[in-house]
C-alpha cells in the first residue's frame, strides 16, 4: 500500500498536479514508510541523499497541528539550490519559503549514540522552499510526513564555524528588499542546537543514516511566506550572514 501512496505523491510532484490527501487513519509508522518509498523513487532517478530536515520545531506550529514531537524528512541532491541562484517555479505547485539555520555533521553518527558538540563542524543561514503536493495545501500530520515533510528545495548561505550560542539570534526575511517576516532563532525549539539531538533521535528511530557531511535543516524561524515570479528572496541570521535566491520571472507570450 505504501508504494501506491508514494507513487501518487511522486506523480503529483513530477507533473506539478496536486493530489488528494491520503486516507484518514494512516498511522505515523505507515506515513514514514510512504516517505521512504517516495524518497527511494528520487534516489532511483539518480539523486543522492545528502541531509535531513526537522518540522514542527515551532511551538505555535506544533500546537496548530496538535503534535507533541518534531517530524523528520530527507534532503536529496535534487533539492539543492545554490546561494543566489534562480528558482524555477514551473516544477512546483504552491511553494512557500522560510528562513532556517543549517548544520553540517562532522562525522557519522553511530547507532545508539547520544550526540556531543563534536558532531557539528559548521553552521549556516538557510532558506527552505516547501511545497505540499496535496490539494489546497491542506494536510494532516500523517499526510505531511508521507509527503517528506513538504521538502522541495533549500538554499545554504556561507558555512562558518560554530563559535558562539545560537539561542536568540535575530532573523530577517525579505522579498525584493522588503521585510516580510522577522523573528528569532529561539523559535526553533528554543535554541537551534536542540535540533541536533532531536534529529539524531528521529533518524535513529526511522532508520535514516547520518554520515559525515550530512546537512541538517533545524527548522523555521518565522512562518512560511509565499512569493511571486521575478522576485528576490533573502534570509539574514544575525552573526551568521545571509542566504538568498531569485525567482524566475514569468515568460511573456
Amino acid at each position: 500500500m505504501s508504494d501506491d501512496f508514494a507513487a501518487r505523491l511522486d506523480e503529483a510532484a513530477t507533473t506539478r498536479t496536486p493530489c488528494a490527501q491520503l486516507p484518514a487513519g494512516l498511522s505515523l509508522d505507515d506515513a514514514y514508510a510512504v516517505q521512504r518509498q517516495l524518497v527511494d523513487l528520487r534516489l532511483a532517478r539518480g539523486e543522492r541523499s545528502i541531509g535531513v530536515k526537522l518540522g514542527f520545531t515551532s511551538k505555535a506550529k506544533a500546537a496548530q497541528m496538535g503534535v507533541a514531537d518534531v517530524i523528520i524528512g530527507r534532503l536529496t541532491s535534487g533539492m539543492v539550490l545554490a546561494d543566489g541562484d534562480e528558482l524555477d517555479l514551473s516544477r512546483l505547485i504552491h511553494p512557500r519559503a522560510e528562513p532556517e539555520v543549517a548544520f553540517r555533521l562532522s562525522r557519522a553518527v553511530e547507532p545508539g549514540e547520544v550526540p556531543g558538540p563534536d558532531l557539528i563542524d559548521a553552521v549556516a543561514p538557510a532558506i527552505e522552499i516547501i511545497d505540499s503536493r496535496y490539494r489546497d495545501f491542506k494536510f494532516s500530520l500523517a499526510d505531511v510526513v508521507a509527503d517528506n515533510t513538504s521538502a522541495a528545495a533549500f538554499v545554504l548561505g556561507p558555512w562558518r564555524a560554530l563559535d558562539a550560542g545560537l539561542d536568540n539570534r535575530g532573523v530577517l526575511f525579505e522579498v525584493d528588499g522588503r521585510l516580510v517576516a522577522s523573528g528569532s532563532t529561539a523559535a526553533i525549539l528554543g535554541d537551534p542546537l536542540r535540533a541536533i539531538p532531536a534529529a539524531v533521535r528521529m533518524a535513529q528511530r526511522h532508520g535514516l543514516p547520518l554520515t559525515a557531511g550530512t546537512v541538517l535543516l533545524a527548522g523555521a524561524a518565522t512562518p512560511a511566506v509565499a512569493f511571486e515570479p521575478g522576485t528576490q528572496v533573502s534570509a539574514t541570521v544575525s552573526g551568521l550572514g545571509r542566504a538568498r535566491f531569485s525567482v524566475k520571472a514569468r515568460e511573456e507570450n
